[in-house]
């Protein structure tokens, strides 16, 4: 499993809307709202580099309203969150 932090910089009007459009693609399973220098934090989750790859580059940033981005590949999950999900057992 290949994960990814994106970071996001929109067009203040489309907020919103590249939130719900992001959220809709297969991959991407979280994007959140934040405040700072960002304007929204999405997680990718995929099975290789190149699902990653075609998801960022073929789908993802072509979505109207994205002004700036930058991706952030994760090496490890130390989320005890995370880590009990992928080792539970039907609960």
């Amino acid at each position: 499993m290949n994960t990814a932090l994106v970071l996001l910089t929109v067009a203040r009007d489309k907020v919103n809307a590249v939130a719900e459009a992001l959220a809709e693609m297969e991959g991407i399973t979280e994007v959140y709202s934040v405040a700072g220098r960002y304007d929204l934090a999405v997680v990718i989750r995929v099975k290789d580099s190149e699902k990653m790859a075609e998801l960022v580059t073929d789908h993802m940033l072509k979505v109207e309203g994205i002004l700036t981005s930058e991706t952030l590949m994760a090496f490890r999950v130390h989320s005890r969150h995370d880590l009990d999900s992928m080792f539970s057992i039907g609960s």
